[in-house]
């Protein structure tokens, strides 16, 4: 008998309008004044997911993880500040990189499966809640 391998589950257009919704909504919350330790959770939490999904699947997308990579540095910044001044805010010249960061995780997140992306998501939770 032929051993199953894996069946891949596409990532459906509505859980990639979910985690287009998280990133796009709290970066527009963060550009008109509104943004929150909520807000930002959930985009830094989005960008991570697909970043380390990425990783794990070892993307054939050209710099993917590089611009997700940068996003995500301008956030610990953005995180930074906001725990020490408690005003959450992207900085205008920070916007960029985070906006750039939130196109490539959207482009990226249709060459994920499913359970790839709940597996990570769920790891990545747990290490913060451990640390």
């Amino acid at each position: 008998m032929k051993k199953r391998g894996h069946i891949r589950i596409p990532v459906t257009r509505g859980l990639r309008d979910i985690y287009a919704m998280d990133m796009h909504l709290a970066y527009q919350a963060a550009c008109s004044g509104k943004f929150t330790v909520v807000a930002f959770s959930r985009l830094a939490a989005a960008i991570s997911v697909v970043r380390s999904a990425l990783e794990q699947n070892q993307t054939r997308l050209p710099d993917a993880i590089v611009t997700l990579d940068a996003a995500i540095a301008t956030l610990q910044i953005v995180r930074a500040r906001g725990d020490s001044t408690e005003i959450w805010e992207i900085a205008e010249s920070e916007r960029p990189s985070v906006l750039e960061g939130i196109d490539m995780a959207e482009q990226s997140i249709g060459t994920l499966d499913v359970a790839l992306l709940e597996r990570t998501a769920e790891k990545l939770l747990e290490e913060v809640v451990n640390a």
